[in-house]
Formats: structure tokens, sequence, C-alpha cells
């Protein structure tokens, strides 16, 4: 064989390897791309609840003037949650900015479910119509934000397995794809799921 065609089988070779290898980055990017656009979709639903909560305790403090304490506990973790979602908003999928807020999640949902068993004990905010329609609407988006969690923890999955696997384990991190993004869970997705659904009728 002469030296020409063995040349021209290493080109055709290295050739094909690049074609792979270009194949597995835009793979990545697109996965990438993915679980970060899910994110966003989280985050316009969570800005969306952390703008009703201000109104919500607003309706409820003409009612519980002797709940001030709960009240306040609200606000301050509904502060927590958005500075925790700005943290995760500015890097979908690191650990430590998705684990802040699963936390901050979790406390607000906490409050919040604290806050809704009080008003059972205040007739005439259950009676109220804002306080009514502030409940609904945080009701929807309480439904939204699982949704929206739930299409992101999928693209997490999918982008995750799909770096892990053989053979794009070989190219991830030269590609920048060094660490597995994180899933979004809340720890106690009951309470949160549950906390707005008091009926105020």
């Amino acid at each position: 064989m002469s030296p020409w065609v063995i040349l021209a089988i290493i080109v055709g070779i290295g050739f094909l390897l690049l074609l792979y290898g270009v194949g597995i980055f835009n793979r990545l990017v697109a996965l990438r791309n993915r679980f970060q656009n899910a994110f966003s979709q989280i985050e316009v639903q969570l800005k969306r609840r952390y703008d009703l909560i201000p109104n919500l305790v607003e309706v409820a403090k003409g009612y519980m003037s002797h709940e001030k304490g709960t009240l306040e506990a609200v606000i301050n973790a509904r502060n927590q949650a958005v500075g925790g979602l700005q943290k995760a908003a500015a890097s979908p999928g690191d650990p430590k900015a998705m684990q802040e807020l699963a936390a901050a999640e979790t406390a607000l949902g906490g409050t919040l479910g604290r806050l809704f068993a009080l008003s059972e004990a205040y007739p005439d905010l259950k009676a109220n119509q804002n306080m009514a329609q502030l409940t609904e609407e945080l009701t929807s988006t309480e439904n939204r934000v699982a949704f929206a969690r739930q299409a992101y923890n999928d693209a997490v999955t999918a982008y995750n397995t799909y770096r892990q696997s053989f053979p794009p384990v070989f190219f991830a991190n030269m590609f920048g794809h060094s660490s597995d993004a994180e899933l979004l869970e809340f720890e106690d997705s009951a309470a949160i799921a549950e906390a707005p659904k008091v009926s105020f009728e």
C-alpha cells in the first residue's frame, strides 16, 4: 500500500473523528440550552408567585393584626426565595445555586402553609373576595411551577445522561461540560403544593 493511500486513510479517519466530536459538542450544547430554557420557565412562574405574596400579606394584615410575626416571616421567606432565584437564574444547573433555591422555596412553602392554617381562624378573611382571588391565582401559579419544574428536571436528566454516556464522557470536559447539572427538588413538595389550596369561599 502506498504512503499516499495510508495518509488518505489517516486523514479520512481523522476527519470522521472530527465530525463525530463536533456532533457530540453540538448535542451537549443543545441539551444544556434545553435545560437552561426550561429553568427560565420556572423563573417566570416563581417571579409571578413572588409578586402575588406581598398582596396576599397586605390583605391578610387587615384581619390578622395579632399574627404580625407570621406575616413578617412570609415576607422574609419570600425575599430569601427571590435572592435564591436570582442566583439560580445566573447559573441554571449549578448545584449550590439550585440547592439554595430549593431550600428557600421549602422555607417559603412552610411559612405560607402556616399563614393559610392561621387564616382559618378568621372567617372575615376567608370571605374576603381579594383573598379568594389571590389564593386562586397562587394555586394556579403553584401548578405552573410544578409543571415547569418537571420539564426542567426532565431536561437536566437528559443532559446528565448524555454527558455521562460513552463516548461523550471523554469529550465533555474538553468541551466545557465538566459537571452534571443539578435537579431542582423541594424537600417538602407536598406541603408547598398544598399550602395555597386552602379554600377562601
